[in-house]
């Protein structure tokens, strides 16, 4: 079972998800399309959803505040990632990047010892399920350029310039 509660932030409400063994999910909530949404991660997580804020969600509300507010920038929580080995190795990867640093693809791609993969790797960011704790918004292209994001780009250019912000 999963428990889940919504969290107002700077960006949007997020839907928050959390299992046994850790956070699950993080979604900016989509206002028009929540049931598909919800149904959606459903068939992935492949698991009932129960709306219950248990003492793990508090705790991630808590650290959501401090990140928003500018006192956090790491996160110590568990996480419960949801994916293929390859895509599991991409957002280990991603945990790596520093608070209000950005990597590219490509670099991201090379880090992981598969400088091929570009395309790859940038496929598994969107498959990301936990958005700003694994931080899928630091990465951008190799040319500087923001790209695809699943919360939308306005709100990957707020992050970037959130954690730039309080990185002085």
């Amino acid at each position: 079972m999963i428990s889940c509660a919504f969290y107002e932030s700077p960006v949007g409400t997020l839907y928050l998800g959390a299992g046994d063994k850790g956070i699950v999910f993080i979604e900016f909530k989509n206002e028009s399309k929540f049931d598909e949404q919800k149904t959606k991660l459903k068939k992935r997580l492949k698991d009932e959803f129960s709306e219950k804020e248990t003492p793990l969600i508090k705790e991630l509300k808590k650290q959501l505040d401090g990140y928003f507010s500018g006192k956090r920038k790491d996160f110590d929580l568990p996480i419960q990632m949801s994916g293929t080995e390859f895509q599991k190795s991409v957002w280990n990867q991603l945990l790596t990047i520093p608070h209000g640093e950005t990597r590219s693809y490509k670099q991201q791609a090379e880090i992981i010892g598969n400088p091929k993969a570009v395309r790859a790797v940038a496929n598994a960011n969107g498959d990301n399920l936990i958005s700003i704790v694994i931080p899928c918004h630091r990465v951008i292209g190799t040319n500087g350029s923001l790209t695809g994001y699943g919360g939308g780009l306005d709100n990957k250019q707020w992050l970037l310039n959130h954690e730039n912000k309080f990185n002085k």
